[in-house]
């Protein structure tokens, strides 16, 4: 079993930055690629970033691409999403989720078995 924990969501202004951050635990909680998604209201949940269990594959979303930095400290065993040049259509609820081991891919949220609670980043005009 894994648990993901996320934190650092919150209230931003255009323009202004924020930093999510995953504690993953559990059983060989650093050898899972992983992935941030997002769900505004009304909307489905959408694939954010997603990072190879070494860090070295990194993919976006085209909406966050050039904005967002996805980034892992296995020796912490800890993912981040770093968002710069925030917008009002980033808002939603920013979930990590820890890819399953057989999946190489990153957009679908299917193969993603284990989730975090959730975090609210709501940005303001």
């Amino acid at each position: 079993q894994v648990q993901l924990v996320e934190s650092g969501g919150g209230l931003v202004q255009a323009g202004g930055s924020l930093r999510l951050s995953c504690a993953v635990s559990g059983r060989t909680s650093s050898l899972y690629g992983m992935g941030w998604f997002r769900q505004a209201p009304g909307k489905e949940r959408e694939f954010v970033a997603g990072i190879s269990l070494n860090g070295i594959r990194i993919t976006y979303a085209d909406s966050v691409k050039g904005r967002f930095t996805i980034s892992r400290d296995n020796a912490k065993n800890t993912v981040y999403l770093q968002m710069n040049s925030l917008k009002p259509e980033d808002t939603a609820v920013y979930y990590c989720a820890a890819r399953d081991p057989g999946y190489i891919g990153y957009e679908n949220l299917i193969r993603y078995p284990y989730w975090g609670q959730g975090n609210q980043v709501t940005v303001s005009s």
